[in-house]
């Protein structure tokens, strides 16, 4: 059995959902249908990046991975499939899979080929699902597309290490269910650029003096319980290896979160200031 996981901007009111879905068993009863998630902002495909990138590795190689957002083909937009650390990511060329190779070279990508041969109705998302149950059946890239080296970059939202080697630059590219904020600068950025040098996270002129193993390390003293520590701030590098800002047990829908009582959004940048 094969494992085809979802990702896409849609929500769960409507019925595109239960629609696509729908499409996968018709095509391939046997596969194994996994929802990552269907709440990305739409169109927002540094988020879907991040939700991927975060998931991806806990499935099986081989598995294939349907990235359902800013998906229609166009004039600027390919529709491409990429096989990466073993995986496969269909998806359009709009950036998002250039985002999460980081400049690690596929082992391939195709561009996909295959729409003239599906009736005239055929959406997007049936290009999508074609191709999917194909690679999952054990099909090879070069029934459904033309290979190609190159992937579309996207020059915003890129981490900068700034020309004195000083402070390492990012932005928020995520907000989750907690509150959190997630930075897209990564512990293995950090580690390298730091170099053992002390160092402060920097946002809208605060900072904060060091990034914590994990959330309850913010309870260092035993003078008090772990409770006394709620509401209070903290960075750490998140499961998923990003940047995080938290406030610790901070619940968003009764007192706040890191993004509201931080005023942390969506693309503010977010900075590690190194010290000579």
């Amino acid at each position: 059995m094969s494992t085809i996981t979802l990702t896409t901007d849609y929500g769960l009111k409507d019925h595109f959902v239960g629609a696509l879905k729908g499409k996968i068993v018709s095509e391939y009863p046997e596969a194994s249908i996994i929802d990552i998630s269907h709440d990305i902002n739409p169109f927002n495909i540094a988020e879907a990046c991040y939700i991927i990138s975060a998931s991806y590795n806990s499935f099986p190689k081989g598995t294939v991975h349907i990235i359902g957002v800013d998906l229609e083909s166009n004039k600027e937009n390919q529709h491409i499939v990429m096989q990466w650390n073993d995986h496969f990511f269909i998806a359009a060329d709009n950036g998002i899979l250039s985002m999460l190779s980081q400049k690690i070279l596929p082992q391939k990508i195709a561009a996909i080929t295959i729409h003239d041969r599906l009736h005239n109705e055929a959406s997007d998302l049936d290009v999508f699902v074609k191709v999917a149950c194909h690679i999952a059946k054990g099909g090879v890239l070069s029934v459904i597309g033309k290979e190609i080296t190159t992937l579309k970059q996207v020059t915003d939202l890129q981490v900068i290490l700034t020309d004195e080697g000083n402070q390492l630059k990012g932005n928020v590219i995520y907000i989750d269910h907690f509150g959190n904020v997630v930075i897209n600068i990564t512990k293995k950025q950090f580690i390298e650029c730091a170099k053992g040098r002390d160092y402060e996270v920097v946002y809208r002129n605060q900072t904060i003096k060091t990034i914590l193993p994990y959330y309850s390390a913010i309870a260092n003293s035993d003078k008090y319980p772990v409770k006394y520590y709620e509401g209070q701030r903290l960075a750490i590098f998140n499961e998923a290896g990003y940047l995080e800002i938290a406030l610790f047990r901070s619940n968003p829908l009764t007192v706040g979160s890191a993004s509201t009582l931080l005023g942390l959004n969506y693309r503010d940048v977010v900075s590690i200031l190194f010290k000579n």
